[in-house]
């Protein structure tokens, strides 16, 4: 990439703006790169406007002069990761209410095909979306949220065309095949129906794109004409409604980070008033979930359980005060879901961060499922009848492809229905996978889940990229990748760095890599890195590093803390303006996360995230080569948070390393709609890496 330096990059001008709290003034520079909804989709743009869209346009051109080198590179790899992926699939069709639902894909399409059979697998194809047909007039498209009307003969879904996840739900008629007139704009993109066939209930969304109201619609009649059910008032909430698997149920769950609350309605009857189930609690950072089965509803919570437990209630008598408990806590054993059958209850637990199925009849003795590997990936999949002793599971590994099984729970045989076909030579015995252990720096044991091709040489010379993510408590699991192969076969490792702030190793965990202990977080990534190369799985000069969203807030850190470590860093959708942010209550996710970083109107909490906030810290010293992706409208991290970054960065940092952004003018942080677009941001940021590595030209292995 010798190229950059002959080729000069764009410069973003500056407009200080002090920016003042608890006695202390940031100076930002590049503010005034923020554009509101109306003024990016404004028919005539403002000044300000066509400067902000000119900065991105100027920085998008930069990206691929310099890049060009690897034009033909890129299309390579496009046609490589494509190419391994089935174009005519479909998925496993699972028995829903008399009809066998199931996805499939056409080949050379973008979109999938939604579709049933009545009864039987062998009756005629019901198609009830085609989506590359509702597609064909958007540059970006999305369908989510479908769901049929228990009498089986009207689709409800919600469609996006401009990637900000705000949806207008639909209604279809499945009989004959028309759409009605009913519409309803702005909202989360999916839809609950009352047993009546006649009513839906339906979640909107506030200008921050928080979810705060939910509304009731009755077919045939006006959105505006909806009738309010229930207000989240709380801006640290958000809200949702969903049907219990027993369908006698209408249930509106209320969440924050530290606590949820659930409101609950006989599904028969849905002009009645619903009721709270058990309220909130922030001085208990009471959370729970429920399902119902029979008379009784199962609660899955952490009242005295950090890591959760298990207990039941009378349908009649939903306080905690009558909560009996069914399950223990455990300390080394997180709690994560549970599904309720006749004969029997499977939960899904996490130990030693591995998902581990557990099979628990109502009588008798109980069992977990056996997979015979020891890093993995195992979930319970589409399971809507009670009536059953199958268990419909999926399993993948990082040498794995995801795979679909029938499990009985009775007499333990395993039934293989599908195992995603990787197009090609592919043999997963090629490939070998890793549990290894780092030593953080306060003498905690971090997971890393590694995988790479046999001949592999751990002589410190070989290319490895680790990835993180690290927030929220979501656990970052072993998984397969068929496009990862691109960077496997030609002599990368690529592993997963199972940091604090997810929730891999329990819910203690999660809780030591937030708030005031978020740091933690960045310090494990960094040691997972130094364990890698002490252990000579790669050395000095062949590290990368990559995140998206919240690791992307991971990736600004540790290029501050240590970017000497790094050879190269991708920044996906990077979260890395967090204090400011976080003071601005109008921007989506603000408000429900402050139990996650802190709220920075109090200054222990400010003081605190300006010590890592990317963007802050942001100074004049060598930086990696980096290349940061953005969408023009991601509702989750704003456009203007890595523009801002990647401006200061080009004023500041003292190095001859490339900074390359690229920004999605048409997409969100999901990157572009389709099965196969998405993919040019993936063949771009693999000959990113591969180009830094020196790997350009090596051909792949057979």
């Amino acid at each position: 990439m010798n190229n950059h330096n002959t080729i000069k990059p764009p410069l973003a001008k500056k407009v200080n703006k002090e920016l003042s709290i608890h006695g202390d003034t940031r100076i930002d520079p590049y503010f005034w790169m923020k554009l509101s909804d109306e003024q990016k989709n404004a028919e005539n743009p403002d000044q300000q406007t066509q400067d902000v869209l000119s900065y991105l346009n100027a920085e998008n051109d930069y990206t691929e002069k310099v890049l060009a080198h690897t034009a033909d590179f890129q299309e390579k790899l496009y046609d490589e990761i494509v190419g391994r992926i089935k174009q005519d699939d479909q998925s496993v069709p699972y028995k829903e209410n008399g009809y066998y639902y199931l996805t499939r894909y056409e080949e050379g399409k973008e979109y999938p095909i939604y579709a049933r059979k009545k009864e039987s697998l062998d009756a005629p194809e019901e198609i009830m979306l085609n989506v590359n047909d509702l597609a064909k007039d958007y540059s970006y498209y999305q369908v989510a949220g479908r769901s049929v009307s228990s009498n089986n003969k009207i689709l409800a879904y919600g469609e996006d065309t401009l990637s900000r996840r705000i949806y207008k739900i639909k209604f279809k008629n499945l009989v004959t095949g028309e759409h009605l007139e009913d519409e309803i704009p702005n909202t989360s993109g999916s839809c609950v129906w009352a047993n009546d066939n006649q009513h839906v209930f339906y979640t909107v969304k506030d200008e921050a794109l928080r979810s705060f109201k939910i509304f009731r619609h009755r077919l045939g009649t006006a959105a505006t004409d909806d009738k309010l059910i229930y207000h989240e008032e709380d801006e640290t909430f958000s809200t949702f409604c969903y049907k219990t698997k027993s369908k006698k149920f209408l249930i509106i769950g209320s969440f924050a980070t530290l606590t949820r609350e659930y409101r609950i309605l006989d599904a028969d009857n849905p002009t009645g008033e619903f009721k709270i189930f058990e309220p909130r609690n922030r001085d208990l950072k009471l959370e729970y979930d429920i399902s119902h089965y029979g008379d009784k509803f199962y609660i899955r919570t952490n009242l005295d359980a950090q890591n959760f437990r298990l207990m039941e209630t009378p349908v009649n008598a939903t306080g905690r005060t009558n909560w009996k408990e069914v399950l223990a806590h455990r300390k080394d054993v997180l709690l994560e879901d549970m599904d309720i059958f006749n004969n029997f209850l499977v939960l899904s637990e996490r130990k030693n961060g591995i998902t581990q199925l557990r099979i628990r009849p109502w009588e008798g003795a109980e069992h977990y499922i056996d997979f015979g590997e020891d890093t993995y990936l195992a979930y319970t999949s589409v399971n809507p009848q009670f009536d059953t002793d199958i268990l419909r599971l999926g399993y993948t590994s990082m040498t794995v492809p995801n795979s679909t099984y029938d499990y009985n729970m009775s007499n333990k045989e395993m039934n293989l229905l599908k195992r995603q076909e990787v197009v090609g030579d592919f043999d997963s015995n090629n490939y070998k996978s890793e549990r290894l252990y780092a030593t953080g720096r306060d003498g905690t044991k971090i997971p890393i889940s590694l995988v790479y091709r046999k001949g592999y040489q751990k002589d410190g010379k070989s290319p490895l990229l680790l990835y993180g993510y690290g927030s929220y408590g979501a656990s970052m699991d072993p998984y397969f990748s068929s496009v990862r192969l691109s960077l496997l076969d030609r002599g990368f490792a690529f592993a997963i760095a199972h940091i604090r702030g997810g929730e891999e190793m329990g819910r203690h965990w999660y809780e030591d890599g937030k708030l005031l202990n978020k740091k933690n977080t960045f310090n494990d990534f960094i040691d997972c890195g130094e364990y890698l190369i002490a252990e000579k799985y790669t050395g000095k000069g062949h590290l990368y590093a990559m995140g998206g969203s919240a690791g992307g807030l991971l990736m600004g850190a540790v290029v501050n803390m240590r970017p000497d470590l790094w050879s190269g860093v991708i920044a996906a959708v990077p979260f890395v303006d967090v204090i400011s942010t976080m003071l601005d209550e109008t921007i989506p996710l603000t408000t429900g996360e402050f139990d996650e970083w802190g709220n920075p109107k109090d200054k222990t909490y400010y003081d605190y995230i300006k010590t890592y906030s990317p963007y802050d810290n942001v100074t004049k010293k060598d930086y990696p080569p980096m290349l940061v992706t953005t969408g023009l409208h991601d509702s989750q991290v704003q456009y203007w948070e890595p523009a801002k970054w990647v401006a200061k960065l080009r004023d500041l940092k003292t190095d001859q390393h490339p900074l390359l952004m690229h920004t999605n003018m048409e997409a969100g942080h999901g990157g572009a709609s389709g099965r196969f677009r998405r993919y040019k941001e993936t063949a771009l940021e693999y000959a990113f890496f591969l180009d830094l590595a020196g790997k350009l030209d090596k051909e792949v292995k057979n």
